[in-house]
């Protein structure tokens, strides 16, 4: 059940609760039903904190991956430039190419930073917002709650809690 279906079920239980008489509309809810539903809110909340924790781990992951490709990217054009130094005839023509292959494994590496770095930046911000919703989400629907307890007497005035 996701939070949004709890949410929903919390406000079925307050339309369903009785009203008392000579209350001042206080009303008596189910309250191993309230229970359960927090506990649900309660172990639904931590999975986007989770994933967003995951995609941070995933970020860090991709950097370092782009990092080691282009290490070895660069290894491979250092050894493949010496090789071509070594044989005399084309010692000119080989430093050209070995320059070119650095500047291309180098442009490569900055290109994957680049893509890692935002890829990782838009998940984030997805998550960030999706976190956003949700806490809006509760607080609204705890609000509500509030002043729904509130009109019925079951809570004091003013005196929220956080």
């Amino acid at each position: 059940m996701n939070i949004e279906e709890i949410l929903d079920e919390l406000d079925d239980m307050l339309e369903e609760a009785w009203s008392l008489p000579l209350s001042g509309g206080k009303c008596v809810v189910d309250a191993e039903r309230m229970k359960r539903c927090l506990e649900d809110i309660r172990l639904n909340m931590p999975s986007e904190i989770k994933q967003a924790k995951l995609i941070v781990t995933d970020r860090n992951d991709i950097i370092q991956t782009a990092e080691k490709q282009s290490e070895a990217t660069l290894r491979k054009a250092e050894e493949r430039a010496r090789m071509m130094i070594a044989q005399e005839e084309i010692v000119k023509q080989a430093q050209e190419k070995a320059a070119e292959i650095i500047s291309q494994a180098q442009a490569s590496a900055k290109e994957l930073r680049r893509a890692s770095h935002e890829f990782s930046d838009s998940i984030l911000k997805q998550s960030e917002e999706t976190l956003t919703q949700a806490l809006r989400s509760v607080h609204e629907t705890r609000q509500a709650f509030r002043a729904a307890t509130q009109k019925k007497g079951v809570l004091p005035s003013g005196g929220e809690k956080k």
